[in-house]
């Protein structure tokens, strides 16, 4: 099982949905770098259930206990290790389907690939609850970023059918990225917020689920950053993304509707105001060849409804090898959108910090 990730900033995640805790270790960190205990717990409660009536009811406090790496208010440069414990596990709801291979699950696969020895309790391994290290580690990198003035945010695109308004893709600033953030529900058109929270709760009721799409976008950063081939911006902020559970695509830029696209439309036309060079539209999202060319990075990262739903589906019982019908019970969120957005920028914040320190060096960050 692959649970490390980094070139010079390396990551390993540990743990699963209802074991003692789950965890990361972050390698890589220069000695000296304050960390703001504040700002991760107020991106901690960002993935957090908050509203019972559009999430799950398992409360968990995702309270972190930093185990090393960090004293008095700083990085010693050591490994910082950091523990968050599972405290309102409900494991006995899982003991009666462990051989049931729930639909849209990893059960089936993982059982396969780990002979059967894959914790199934909650998902285990493949679990959404280990996207709260995550969300740790991505806010020591965002902190890191904004000192250089790199901000990152999002907005729920859709959820279902319901669309929200779009990011100016040219135009986007910091100012309006972190007053998206600030929203309880993070939407431009708080109307359309609105009804994406009715549909959800209409899906919850009729035990059910849903999916959408969020549209973040990084700016201030500076042209120059990427690795190609194999570690252009795409490659390793979708690969990141591409890690979180419930994941089925990405798009950078105009994405698949640039290929709807003449040359001539799609091309990002360069100009010169006030000494910076600019396009003058951003169908590429930011970046050609896979390195930034200093306008703002867009994409798109599109989640698949909730597998877990209540209502009746078909599927195999290994303990019997028989086909049956079953319906999942427990706490589940109705849509996960709403809570993966601190997800997909943390985990964009990990991959850009590992571009640039490859590009400038660790003297960059300190």
């Amino acid at each position: 099982m692959s649970g490390v990730w980094g070139n010079r900033l390396k990551l390993s995640i540990f743990g699963e949905s209802h074991g003692k805790g789950i965890g990361v270790v972050i390698d890589g960190l220069p000695a000296g770098i304050e960390l703001d205990l504040d700002f991760i717990n107020k991106e901690m409660k960002r993935r957090a259930p908050g509203n019972k009536r559009i999430s799950t009811s398992r409360k968990e406090k995702d309270e972190f206990n930093i185990i090393s790496g960090y004293f008095n208010n700083k990085a010693t440069g050591s490994p910082i290790c950091c523990m968050i414990e599972n405290t309102n596990q409900k494991s006995k709801d899982y003991e009666s389907i462990r051989y049931i291979m729930r639909p849209g699950h990893a059960d089936y696969t993982g059982n396969i690939k780990y002979l059967g020895a894959n914790d199934y309790r909650g998902g285990g391994h493949f679990s959404g609850r280990l996207t709260a290290p995550l969300v740790f580690a991505g806010a020591i990198a965002k902190q890191i970023l904004l000192k250089k003035k790199i901000v990152i945010g999002s907005h729920i695109k859709s959820i279902g059918n319901i669309n929200d308004d779009t990011f100016n893709l040219t135009n986007i600033g910091s100012k309006e990225l972190e007053e998206i953030i600030k929203k309880e529900f993070p939407v431009i058109d708080d109307y359309k917020g609105r009804e994406m929270k009715e549909a959800i709760i209409k899906a919850k009721e009729d035990k059910d689920s849903l999916g959408g799409v969020i549209e973040t976008a990084i700016v201030n950063l500076q042209a120059g950053v990427g690795e190609p081939f194999f570690d252009s911006i795409e490659s390793n902020i979708a690969h990141m993304l591409f890690s979180i559970p419930g994941v089925k695509g990405v798009e950078f830029g105009k994405g698949f509707d640039i290929t709807k696209m003449k040359g001539s439309e799609a091309n990002d036309k360069f100009y010169i105001e006030k000494g910076n060079i600019k396009t003058d539209t951003n169908n590429n999202g930011g970046i050609n060849g896979g390195i930034s060319n200093g306008m703002p990075i867009i994409f798109n990262t599109a989640f698949k409804p909730t597998p877990s739903i209540g209502k009746k589906q078909r599927t195999v019982d290994l303990s019997k090898d028989e086909n049956i019908e079953f319906s999942i019970k427990g706490r589940h969120d109705p849509c996960i959108v709403p809570r993966a957005l601190v997800v997909v920028e943390s985990v964009s914040a990990i991959a850009l910090l590992d571009l640039i320190i490859e590009r400038n060096g660790m003297s960059w960050i300190v």
